[in-house]
């Protein structure tokens, strides 16, 4: 029996934890971002400042060498990592114990970072979002399927999804092959589009936020870090993705007043984010 949900401020209300008073870093969750590659470094510096936004205390990237210098620019609050090949993520290792991760922006596909991805997988239990060429490289390696964590949160774009589910002829078989998907390999599937949908099993959310701006270069990063960020905090899979695509459109929808559809970018998503979570106050 498929239950629908519609994903509005009453609804976001009910999983929405205000920040204590007495926290401080340390427990205000540490998210890791692994992606990048040459020419692609972009990605992983707005997916860890969108997590740095959403109120994690601690973020790390990790990146290929030639990404070191652009990440401690851009955004000097996050921690970096570096992988030992200049161009590509080969060998994903880091040394603490991160309490989410988020991989795939920018990330390539490169052979071996197919590799890299696989060990991963492999020996990974942390609470997980794959996105862009981490679902592509999934998508490839259907088998790989099996070695998802229960409740991984996938956040395909349309082509995305299609590479991972098969093509559909109608939005109600997209539906039912996605339900499918998500129950066969225990997954949360964020559907995005207009409106965002995230399917839970036989539980699908609507999203009520967000408009054409958000079609943007570097729109699905920022999401990978804000919902990684929520993951990190604490919050259950489900509550983090439902969060996370809530105020992601709400961003848009506060500063399209001011800037018009045609020039929103993605870094007026994490710009718009303390307007956002003011609403909810």
């Amino acid at each position: 029996m498929i239950t629908s949900v519609s994903i509005d401020k009453r609804e976001i209300l009910k999983h929405y934890q205000k920040i204590a008073v007495d926290t401080h870093k340390g427990i205000q969750g540490h998210a890791l971002i692994i992606g990048g590659s040459y020419g692609k470094i972009g990605a992983v510096c707005l997916s860890s400042k969108a997590a740095l936004k959403t109120g994690c205390g601690l973020v790390t990237a990790f990146v290929p060498k030639c990404g070191y210098e652009i990440v401690q620019t851009f955004i000097p609050e996050v921690m970096v990592l570096t992988d030992v090949k200049k161009k590509c993520i080969s060998n994903i290792n880091f040394d603490f114990k991160p309490n989410a991760i988020g991989i795939g922006p920018g990330i390539g596909q490169d052979e071996l970072t197919q590799k890299a991805f696989l060990k991963f997988l492999k020996t990974n239990e942390t609470p997980l979002v794959i996105d862009a060429d981490g679902l592509n490289i999934l998508s490839q390696n259907k088998t790989w399927f099996l070695l998802l964590q229960p409740k991984t949160i996938l956040t395909p774009h349309p082509k995305e999804l299609e590479r991972l589910i098969g093509k559909w002829n109608s939005e109600e078989e997209k539906f039912e092959k996605t339900i499918s998907f998500s129950l066969q390999y225990h997954v949360i599937v964020v559907m995005k589009g207009a409106p965002t949908h995230i399917i839970d099993g036989e539980t699908v959310y609507k999203n009520a936020t967000g408009n054409p701006a958000l079609a943007t270069a570097g729109s699905g990063d920022v999401l990978t870090g804000i919902i990684t960020s929520f993951l990190a905090q604490g919050y259950e899979s489900v509550q983090a993705a439902i969060l996370g695509v809530f105020l992601h459109g709400l961003t848009a929808d506060i500063a399209v007043p001011k800037t018009g559809f045609q020039s929103f970018i993605a870094s007026d998503i994490i710009e718009n984010l303390g307007e956002a979570f003011l609403s909810l106050e």
